[in-house]
């Protein structure tokens, strides 16, 4: 009888068990460190897809004109509306392929941080159009699962603005960081990216927030907002996906950890970003402090920009202390400092001429076109679009200096 009731129970859990949908296997943190889903040591190492899903204006080789709607402007008031659309189109479409991801695996990256605007998932005008949607993120991600990547989202424009500069394409100031309306949208589009990929294990996370509140606006006593702000937004994703990592940034350019008090959730990692200084231990140490401290995971988000030796030293440093690594950025026109590197078009010059110039009336504007060579419609259409095809991965070479510095094959 005994022995009946036992295969009975047995049969039932077995029964019970097979009804399971079987659960994706998520990355997760465990104390410091990150594990796959099998439980092996995760040391995350890998680069920013920067410029893709927010053009900035120092990788078109601009200053003054910075933002991506400044690009835009300037770029439709030399080929009109439905030129400068179809520009970005082409350039979304081909600056970021599956022969990129496939790339870099085989360099040996695990990771990839992907930048985009939020404008991307809303009615906010977005380089042309109303709402893309996910059809680039849904790419990318698709991509690095079929490489074995991870994918880290990275909200680098919030609404609002987190930065109040260029990188955030804001209005000035980090109204994010006050604004309660801007505040529930943010909450509202991390749950909604949070849903749609609740169940995606190339997924590794969330980084909810790019390099908040700078320098400029410490003054304004802006950061004892952050990690109330980042506890509203984690609120709203778990409430969708229980499962993945969220990452959350210091301010001042993501380098402030004094913002932070103990972890708020069983699953966070912290980030931050160091540029332009000497590759030595005390330049992170604060980080590995609040590491050990708190018993949590570090991701440098973002470092690079400079020369060979100096990425490699701080590699080597990041990799000896046990930090997770995503260097800055994958890809840019004439530049030696990263990974993938593509040539100017010729006549671009003509371009940067008209982009950096003033035109803050419309009679400067036509002074311009009277004035300066090279600025024809057609011709920057052709710039423009020899841009976009030098990008592509086929017409890019690497820099083979950064690429050992980085530990890449």
């Amino acid at each position: 009888m005994k022995s009946s009731i036992y295969l009975f129970i047995m049969l039932t859990a077995l029964v019970v068990a097979c009804d399971q949908p079987a659960k994706p296997p998520f990355a997760y943190v465990k104390g410091k460190e990150i594990f796959a889903a099998n439980g092996e040591v995760l040391h995350l190492k890998g680069v920013n897809l920067g410029n893709w899903l927010l053009p900035e204006g120092y990788m078109f080789k601009l200053s003054k004109c910075s933002a991506p709607r400044k690009i835009d402007q300037a770029v439709r008031e030399l080929i009109g509306n439905t030129a400068t659309t179809a520009f970005w189109d082409n350039y979304l479409d081909h600056y970021i392929t599956e022969p990129d991801i496939r790339w870099l695996a085989d360099a040996g990256a695990n990771v990839v941080r992907l930048p985009f605007d939020y404008r991307l998932l809303t009615h906010d005008d977005f380089l042309g159009r109303d709402i893309q949607g996910y059809t680039y993120l849904d790419r990318a991600i698709e991509w690095c699962g079929k490489y074995g990547i991870y994918v880290l989202l990275d909200m680098h424009a919030a609404p609002g603005g987190q930065t109040g500069d260029n990188i955030d394409d804001s209005d000035g100031f980090p109204w994010l960081m006050i604004d309660t309306g801007m505040q529930r949208e943010v909450c509202d589009l991390w749950q909604d990216i949070a849903r749609r990929f609740a169940a995606n294990a190339s997924v590794i996370g969330y980084n909810l927030l790019n390099e908040p509140i700078p320098h400029y606006f410490a003054k304004d006593s802006l950061k004892p907002y952050l990690e109330p702000l980042y506890k509203r937004i984690t609120a709203a994703i778990r409430e969708v996906d229980p499962d993945h990592i969220i990452f959350l940034g210091g301010a001042v350019w993501e380098t402030d950890f004094s913002v932070f008090s103990e972890p708020f959730d069983s699953n966070l990692a912290y980030t931050f970003h160091k540029y332009w200084m000497p590759p030595e231990q005390k330049q992170i140490q604060e980080y590995i402090d609040f590491r050990d401290k708190y018993q949590v995971p570090i991701l440098m988000g973002e470092s690079g920009e400079n020369d060979d030796e100096w990425v490699k030293s701080f590699r080597e440093l990041l990799d000896a202390n046990e930090i997770h690594w995503t260097f800055w950025p994958y890809k840019k026109m004439n530049n030696t400092r990263g990974p993938m590197n593509f040539n100017q078009p010729e006549g671009y010059e003509h371009f940067i001429g008209y982009a950096e110039s003033d035109r803050q009336t419309y009679g400067q504007i036509r002074m311009l076109k009277d004035s300066l060579p090279g600025i024809q419609p057609e011709a920057i259409k052709a710039v423009l679009d020899q841009f976009v095809a030098n990008s592509k991965f086929e017409n890019c070479f690497p820099n083979p200096g950064y690429c050992e510095a980085l530990g890449f094959k």
